[in-house]
């Protein structure tokens, strides 16, 4: 009887020693399943996400950003970041824009230079600088002088009548800019020279504060800073540029920019002289589009209109012996370190023709 009980528990234990092995069998084969499973689904979900990036790089390509001077004067410039077709024509190729913004002239040059602008819009003489120092620039069009918005602020209490009396003072202007340019020919025109003032050279916001605080007697400045100046009874016009200015503004990007995007180019120059004819027959809503941005009330805004001709000109051969003119007038005062030879940043008549609107190319 003994015996027999012995044998029961023996043949026990073996069968659930049996039963807990292929409950373990069946378990592992379950769980190897459900692992397979969820990872040939990880692996699916992967596959998609890569193929939906994929999808989405090829319908939403990264735009290349092209970047323009953005101008806050009374200029056709001005009405075409404001106006956004310019916007609308780059992004149907591919670019994104930006409008970075600078003191002036030989500041938006060093950003050129630097990879930090494509497109530059300055007067004569920021160029033939930075040609001197080496900047493989392109000039792509030019402009109508515009003389008239730029002008000689002295304080209103000022005894300074006329340009002799300037003689000795402290004159204030951005280096290489259009106020330097004039002060020359305005000194020049009455038989002095630059070394007959002292010159202060300050960008435009830092001349504004010491003009201001009387730090200077005199600031050779652009609009819209000559018309709040004159609004803040602080300064009064002396002389304007009219009868002293004889060059344009200039357009100008780097060889390379011009060599890679000619279309980005053509597509500027073409909205951008649709600025001009718009600007130039629409007075009273220029003033109502530039109101925000040149902090002036559009009535007058609309005034100052008529100190500039609204023109985009094509680069001829007066317009490059002009410039070479004035390059060899700044190495004559040794204001530039080496004789520039301006033509290294012209193009060829065929090049301009291909990226200057017809109408532009027509006024030679």
């Amino acid at each position: 009887m003994q015996n027999l009980k012995k044998k029961f528990e023996l043949w026990k234990r073996q069968r659930i020693t049996r039963r807990y092995l292929l409950f373990a069998v069946g378990y592992s084969i379950v769980l190897s399943t459900i692992l397979f499973g969820c990872s040939k689904s990880a692996s699916q979900i992967q596959q998609q996400e890569q193929a939906a990036a994929s999808n989405t790089n090829q319908t939403q390509p990264v735009k290349k950003v092209v970047r323009i001077v953005r101008s806050k004067q009374l200029t056709a410039l001005a009405v075409l970041e404001k106006q956004g077709t310019l916007e609308k024509r780059l992004e149907s190729l591919g670019y994104r824009l930006e409008w970075p913004e600078f003191a002036a002239g030989p500041q938006q040059l060093e950003a050129l230079n630097a990879g930090g602008l494509d497109i530059a819009s300055t007067a004569e003489s920021p160029p033939i600088f930075s040609q001197a120092a080496g900047v493989p620039l392109v000039y792509l069009a030019t402009t109508s002088a515009n003389a008239r918005s730029i002008s000689l602020l002295v304080s209103v209490k000022s005894p300074i009548k006329t340009i002799k009396d300037l003689k000795g003072k402290r004159i204030a202007f951005q280096k290489a800019s259009i106020g330097h340019y004039l002060l020359l020919k305005a000194l020049e025109k009455e038989g002095f020279k630059l070394s007959d003032v002292s010159s202060v050279y300050l960008p435009p916001p830092d001349a504004n504060v010491a003009f201001s605080q009387g730090k200077v007697d005199g600031w050779f400045i652009w609009e819209p800073f000559v018309t709040r100046t004159e609004q803040k009874k602080i300064g009064r016009v002396l002389i304007d540029g009219e009868n002293l200015r004889d060059t344009g503004n200039f357009y100008s990007t780097t060889r390379q920019f011009y060599q890679e995007h000619p279309e980005v180019i053509k597509v500027f120059l073409e909205e951008l002289q649709k600025a001009e004819i718009w600007g130039k027959n629409n007075p009273k809503k220029v003033a109502q589009l530039l109101t925000s941005l040149t902090q002036i009330d559009a009535p007058t805004l609309e005034k100052m209109h008529s100190k500039y001709d609204w023109d985009l000109r094509p680069i001829t051969d007066k317009v490059i012996a002009k410039q070479q003119e004035v390059a060899d007038k700044w190495y004559s005062l040794q204001l530039i370190p080496k004789k520039v030879n301006v033509r290294d940043g012209f193009l060829t008549p065929e090049q301009y023709a291909e990226i200057t609107p017809k109408e532009v190319l027509a006024k030679k």
